[in-house]
């Protein structure tokens, strides 16, 4: 920027005032900014004069355009003659001017020559008006869902179950809690329900000091009692349906459904990375603050499912995240992400490293003989954290049972849908793209009843056969797996 410029940037100089420069040039002169408008056409310059604007007739394209704004800090470069803007690019730039230049452009080649000339920043109007149509678009079509959902959610004069998927995660529970605060803004009492077990312990400890109600579904009274249901974060779910006799009036999801759903309402928007984002645009569309208990858990949901904003991240979702800011309790969410770790965790974490099988970017290992089969799905979770390692798998057994979960990062596998294909009809699975959980009966493989004398043994023998199932349905050879 040139001597005795100021960090506000307040002197402007504008090159080429057709109607994109004289657009900018009446706004910045309604904030009182110090603007000279160089144009070539004398007629205009005549007409911008006489509206109290400082004008001069200049030809943008010649070198000499370099002196008459040598004294600006910022210099637009907006004529709808590109190869005028080039040369006024060039000519400056080739002078040593270090002033902030923005330049416009008319197609992506231009928008690349002008980048490499030295612009600062490129514009073109076409794409401008294409993003402003697409953000309109957006918001009109969120209000009118908006209203949908009111309607939906003001017929539901027995109350709402919210359904997360089985064994749900933050984001599923996040998503839920949002919408039970947005029914109850419509005067709706909403129960969020779920099936299965809340087995992470940062889960766990996200449910407990968020102080979120959660109902196990055979708890609940049935759903057809309900005057509407909503399912949420469900589209990967292995569980696709609770009751079929039951019609799900509201589904919101950032996946498609694997099967029909036929709900009254949905929006499924594959475009952003948490069910989460989508559950905060509808607060706001609403106008319904977000208390800490909601914003805390929305905040939460979005990161673990961007890996604290290092996966597929959209600005959907950061846009989310920076809104939710303000509301959140950071104390309850640190506390949330780093959970004290149980002896017991301690145990299967370390015979899990120490059994470590690996194939290409998978990994599976056998915890052996455990106390506490929530511990697996931790042990996973923090294997997956291993260098070059974006699967995983540990197993283990408790009494008569083999429980085993599952986690990926992969983006090109649903791991729900892996244990579906590795044990369906052995045993009971779980789960949705990035985590999953199976247990299966120990004489499945065995055909030997446990006892204290043959533990070794059906061990060996079990894990052999999970290791095969599990690789062979990852797409991998377990025979040239080694222990990574």
């Amino acid at each position: 920027m040139s001597a005795g410029a100021t960090s506000s940037m307040s002197t402007y100089a504008i090159l080429g005032c057709g109607s994109v420069g004289y657009a900018v040039a009446e706004d910045l002169a309604a904030d009182s900014k110090d603007v000279l408008i160089l144009d070539k056409d004398e007629s205009r310059v005549e007409s911008l004069r006489d509206q109290d604007l400082n004008a001069q007739r200049t030809d943008i394209s010649e070198p000499d355009v370099v002196d008459a704004v040598g004294d600006r800090d910022v210099v637009l470069i907006l004529a709808s003659d590109v190869d005028a803007n080039k040369a006024a690019v060039s000519a400056l730039r080739e002078r040593g001017s270090d002033q902030f230049l923005v330049a416009r452009a008319s197609d992506p080649v231009t928008e690349d020559e002008l980048a490499e000339l030295g612009a600062d920043v490129v514009i073109n109007p076409s794409e401008v008006i294409a993003d402003s149509a697409l953000r309109s678009l957006e918001s009109g079509e969120l209000e009118y869902n908006a209203k949908q959902l009111a309607e939906v959610l003001k017929s539901a004069t027995d109350g709402l179950a919210v359904l997360t998927h089985d064994n749900p995660d933050p984001d599923s529970i996040a998503s839920a809690v949002a919408l039970q605060a947005i029914a109850r803004e419509h005067g709706v009492d909403a129960v969020i329900s779920y099936e299965g077990e809340i087995g992470h312990q940062e889960d766990r400890a996200f449910v407990n000091l968020l102080g979120i109600e959660l109902v196990p579904l055979e708890d609940s009274k049935p759903l057809s009692e309900y005057g509407a249901v909503a399912m949420v974060d469900h589209g990967k779910s292995s569980d696709a349906e609770f009751d079929p006799e039951v019609d799900v009036d509201i589904f919101i999801d950032r996946y498609e459904p694997e099967t029909e759903v036929g709900a009254a309402f949905t929006d499924i928007r594959t475009n952003v990375s948490s069910t989460s984002t989508i559950l905060t645009k509808y607060l706001q569309e609403f106008g319904v603050s977000p208390t800490e208990a909601v914003a805390t858990a929305l905040l939460y949901g979005i990161r673990s499912e961007t890996l604290d904003f290092k996966r597929e991240t959209t600005p959907a979702d950061l846009t989310a995240a920076a809104y939710l800011h303000p509301f959140v309790n950071h104390n309850t969410l640190e506390q949330v992400e780093s959970p004290s770790m149980s002896p017991e965790t301690l145990d299967v974490l370390a015979e899990a490293i120490h059994n470590r099988e690996v194939q290409g970017s998978h990994l599976v290992s056998n915890a052996g003989f455990i106390r506490d089969r929530d511990a697996l799905g931790q042990a996973a979770q923090h294997l997956l954290k291993l260098e070059g390692i974006t699967t995983t798998a540990v197993f283990g057994i408790s009494d008569d049972r083999i429980f085993l979960s599952a986690r990926s990062k992969d983006i090109r596998i649903n791991i729900g849908n892996i244990l579906q294909d590795a044990f369906s009809g052995i045993g009971d699975t779980g789960g949705h793209s990035t985590q999953g959980d199976v247990e299966i009966p120990l004489g499945i493989f065995t055909g030997i009843e446990t006892s204290d004398d043959n533990r070794d043994t059906l061990l060996q023998l079990t894990e052999e056969a999970v290791r095969k199932k599990l690789f062979q349905a990852m797409g991998v050879d377990s025979d040239a797996a080694n222990g990574g």
